[in-house]
């Protein structure tokens, strides 16, 4: 009973702990969150001395006001949506296809590609050459370029060979054969529909991806209605340091109050940004779990 006793005792201490410890872990992932949240409806002056820590202060909603009226963020809000959903088919579409073709043992040279597709994760050609073959297929400048380059990764080729693996079997295939079932229709019918967890990983991967990017813009993009979202952002956070560090030096008037303009719009942007993948989320998190581990057990 002591014994006993003695376990109990330590299990407490050990589950405080761990509670403890993934308590401070939630609190260091969950507070910038929530302070994006309330510098976005405060008074940017509080913001930037600090003074806003736990709660909104000086509440204000002229930040999303600008924001409704800012019109390149809008045209770069266009841009990212045709970009995500175009980068996500493509990516989605050709991880599939290459996944499920080299899970069939019947592929000639299956271990060969397979090889050339691991190489890819250690090595590559480097910026220089890729953006003189991009410029060289015509694609740059282009919305082309935002919706292809990426958009195939050895990873997600490896996951869902090895769901495909684990989760179609040969035997099916074979059955389906016997009444006269391509492969193509194989695929389509019958793959398709059970990959309902491996197909939303990858919605899941190549979404976030493609909507939180802005180098492939900044490297192949000169014209500025063709930018994405992220990089309207990103030109409005380093316009932001650029003028504090101008103010501090001439101390305008003017170039103060079109600072505090910036600084409004900032923090709401950031959340405006994140709204869509927020809200996509939940549809397809309840595969993502299983279509990750499945994709992981076997190589």
């Amino acid at each position: 009973m002591q014994a006993k006793k003695r376990v109990l005792n330590s299990d407490t201490v050990f589950n405080f702990f761990v509670y403890l410890g993934l308590g401070l872990l939630a609190l260091i992932i969950v507070y910038p969150l929530y302070f994006i949240v309330i510098a976005s409806v405060s008074d940017p002056m509080l913001v930037g001395t600090g003074k806003v820590l736990l709660y909104p202060r000086g509440i204000t909603f002229e930040g999303y006001q600008k924001i409704v009226e800012y019109t390149d963020l809008w045209v770069g809000y266009g841009n990212t949506i045709l970009y995500t959903v175009g980068f996500t088919f493509i990516g989605t579409t050709v991880t599939l296809l290459a996944g499920y073709a080299l899970s069939r043992k019947g592929l000639v040279g299956r271990n060969l590609f397979m090889t050339l597709f691991v190489i890819t994760m250690f090595f590559n050609g480097g910026l220089v050459p890729t953006y003189f073959t991009v410029r060289s297929l015509g694609l740059s400048n282009t919305r082309w370029i935002i919706m292809i380059l990426g958009s195939l990764t050895a990873y997600r080729v490896i996951i869902t060979r090895t769901f495909f693996s684990s989760s179609i079997p040969d035997e099916l295939y074979e059955a389906a054969t016997l009444d006269g079932c391509s492969q193509t229709r194989f695929f389509v019918q019958i793959v398709l529909p059970l990959s309902k967890a491996i197909t939303a990983v990858l919605v899941m991967y190549t979404a976030v991806q493609q909507w939180n990017s802005w180098y492939n813009a900044m490297v192949y993009l000169m014209d500025e209605e063709l930018m994405p979202l992220q990089s309207v952002l990103r030109t409005i956070i380093l316009s932001s340091q650029a003028m504090s560090e101008a103010m501090e030096m001439s101390g305008s008037d003017d170039m103060s109050a079109h600072l505090m303009m910036v600084e409004t719009m900032k923090y709401g942007v950031i959340i405006v940004s994140s709204v869509p993948i927020l809200c996509l989320y939940p549809f397809v998190q309840k595969y993502f779990t299983q279509g990750v581990m499945i994709g992981s057990i076997k190589g």
